[in-house]
This record gives structure tokens, sequence and C-alpha cells, in this order.
């Protein structure tokens, strides 16, 4: 066991001083991310549909079902569960299970009745598509929905209620919606995209340097040096990831510092909890890049892949289109990405302040990932040359 540490002792120094002397690259790791926070962050603007929504209907009536069917009908929104209250709908918001919500109050027939009944649409302030698509369907379908029960009044009642007079004025909209977005009241641009970015650009980093580490060597001939080692496959991947690991977390903690300090960000969760979780998908992010390293034969074929891996990032795990709406099989391609996970988990810690009781489905799938890639790595890294 000694004599094992002391190899992987051996080769993490040797790692350590590869990356401490290409300064240029060292110095890209921990800039680049800051540069692509910056450009994302301020460009990234999106609208959506077919929101997942929990609806809490207290009132079971004929109005309460005409108006779902109306949220329903418009497009923008799909009843996934009902739920008992609003405090129901809210945890169901928290849990990810849904994004938005809308609570009937018990009297909502009467009130439709008397004109002044009001809906309450609660929005997942996290998601930016969420409550930007999400504010303006639910207004819109409740004016139309207001614009229905007046016509109907009006052919019931005659033209000469839009008069007005105790008997009923008609000319105000018998429902209106009030809003809650929750967690960013102030819908600010930088509260929605600075969470989801932060887990895509740790994954990038991870996966390119562990992939390019293990291919310059290739590139250069001194891998020999290393397979003819007493050193086994594991404490070389363990060796070689070591270092990478702390670079990572180095650009971890800048990336959110420039999220918190420099775009107003707050970190409503707790830190010890994202600190570990972090760890966790650096690590499976580095396995991944390891069996990367494997295919690729040069650093241009590593830095392709490595793109490529960016570009999927980008558009399958959450980060700027809902994943609700793809088909299933890129859904299940999404799911082969760490990111997607760890996108809703910096979600949930930072921006909602949610606990891993909230997330571990999450957590859980990303704790079995990281042990799948490291095994697989592992299993792949030929103590040879080919």
């Amino acid at each position: 066991m000694r004599k094992r540490f002391k190899r992987i002792g051996a080769l993490i120094q040797k790692e350590s001083i590869q990356i401490v002397r290409d300064w240029r690259t060292l110095l890209m790791v921990l800039l680049l991310p800051v540069l692509e926070m910056f450009l994302f962050a301020y460009a990234v603007s999106l609208t959506v549909d077919h929101i997942p929504t929990a609806v809490a209907d207290m009132s079971m009536d004929s109005q309460s079902q005409a108006f779902v069917n109306a949220l329903i009908a418009s497009g923008y929104f799909d009843v996934e569960t009902y739920v008992a209250d609003e405090k129901a709908a809210v945890r169901a918001i928290d849990e990810g299970q849904v994004r938005a919500g809308i609570v009937i109050p018990p009297d909502f027939s009467a009130r439709v009745a008397r004109g002044d009944a009001q809906v309450l649409v609660l929005l997942d302030g996290s998601d930016s598509s969420t409550v930007s698509s999400g504010y303006s369907a639910a207004l819109a379908v409740a004016q139309a929905r207001g614009m229905e029960l007046v016509v109907e009044k009006v052919n019931r009642m005659g033209m000469g209620a839009l008069g007005g007079g105790p008997s009923g004025d008609v000319t105000a909209l018998p429902i209106a919606t009030s809003m809650r977005v929750l967690y960013n009241p102030a819908r600010d641009d930088m509260i929605f995209v600075v969470p989801g970015l932060t887990a895509i650009l740790l994954q990038v980093m991870a996966i390119g340097q562990a992939a390019v580490a293990v291919v310059r060597e290739r590139e250069l001939g001194v891998d020999e040096q290393i397979l003819i080692s007493p050193a086994r496959p594991l404490e070389i991947l363990v060796g070689k990831m070591a270092p990478n690991l702390v670079l990572i977390v180095v650009d971890m903690l800048i990336i959110v510092l420039f999220g918190i300090f420099w775009f107003g960000v707050p970190f409503r969760g707790n830190p010890w909890v994202f600190g570990w979780l972090s760890l966790l998908f650096i690590v499976s992010g580095l396995g991944l890049g390891l069996l990367i390293s494997t295919v690729a034969k040069t650093q241009k074929q590593a830095q392709q892949i490595t793109m490529l891996f960016m570009m999927l990032c980008m558009l399958l795990t959450g980060l700027i289109y809902p994943r609700e709406p793809m088909p299933l099989l890129v859904r299940a391609v999404g799911n082969l990405i760490p990111a997607t996970y760890f996108v809703r988990i910096a979600r949930g810690i930072i921006t909602k302040g949610v606990g891993v009781s909230f997330m571990w489905r999450d957590v859980a799938i990303l704790v079995g990932y990281s042990v799948l890639v490291m095994v697989l790595a592992a299993t792949t890294f030929k103590k040879r040359l080919d």
C-alpha cells in the first residue's frame, strides 16, 4: 500500500510540473471559462412552450375545469399532476417535477359570477424560458377566457347589459390572474443563466483537460516511460486526474465567485453541499475525458471531440432548451451527459436553495455515472503501446 501511494505521488508530481511549465495553456484554462461565461451570460434569451405544470384545483367545478382546459389548449402548459394546494404545487416545483403551478381558489365559480375571480400562477424562477413564456401565456389565456365569459353574459342579458348599472357591468373581465415568480421575482437573466452555465463550463474544461493530458504525452512519445513503469493503470489514472481535479476546482471557484460578485447572482443554498457535489461532477467529467483519450490519437482530435461535447451540452442538457419537448431519442442522448444532471443540481442549490433531499435522483445518477466512467477508463486504459 505504501509503495502504491508512493507511485501515485510521483505521477501526481510529474503531472503537476507538466501543467505548471505550460503556463500559456494554464492561463487559457483559468481565463477561458470566465470569457465564455461573459459571452453566454449576456447573449442567451429564450422562449418555450409545453411547460410541465401542476394544478391545485380547490374549486373542482365547471368554471375551474374550463380554465384549466384553456391553459392546456394554449399549448404553453402541459398538466403533469394535480395537487391539493399551493404548498404542494411549490413543493412539486422545488423537486423539479414541474416548472409551473396553477392554484385555483375554492370559490372560483362564485367569484367568476361576481366578476372578481383570481387564479394564482406559480413559475419556476430558476428557468428564464419558463418565466418569460409562462407569464405571457397565462395572462393571454386569462384574458381570452374572460372575454368568452363576457360574451356569454351579454348573450344571456342582452346588449343592454353593456350599459352597466346595478344588474351587472360586463365590461370588466371576470377573471384576473395574479403572478408570483419564485426564486427570481425581478426576472434577472443572470440568475437564469449563470448556474446552468457553471455546470457546462466545468464539464467542458474537465473533459478537455483529461483528454489532452493523455494524448499530449502520446504525441511527444513520453508515454513509453510511464508504460514501462511499475505503476498500474488505475494508479496512472489517479496520478493524471488529481492535478487536473485541483485545476478544475480553481476554475469552479473563479466561475462561482464571478457569478456572485460580478453578475450579482444570489447563492441561496449550502456552499459545502454544492462543493462536494461539484467534486463528484468534476470526477465524472475527468473520467469521461480519459475515456475520450483512448479514442483520440492526436490533440486535434481530442479538441474536436471536446467541442462536439460542448455543442451537445448546450443543446441537450436543459441549459438553453427545455428537455421535455425533445424527442425520446434525443433525450436519451442527453441522459448520457453528466452535465444534464448537474445543471439541475446547480440551479437547485444556487437559485432555489434546496438540499440533497430534493435532488437525490440526480445525485444518485451522478454517483453511478462517476463510478461507471472510472471503471471503464481503468479498463480501457491499456498499460502498453498500441
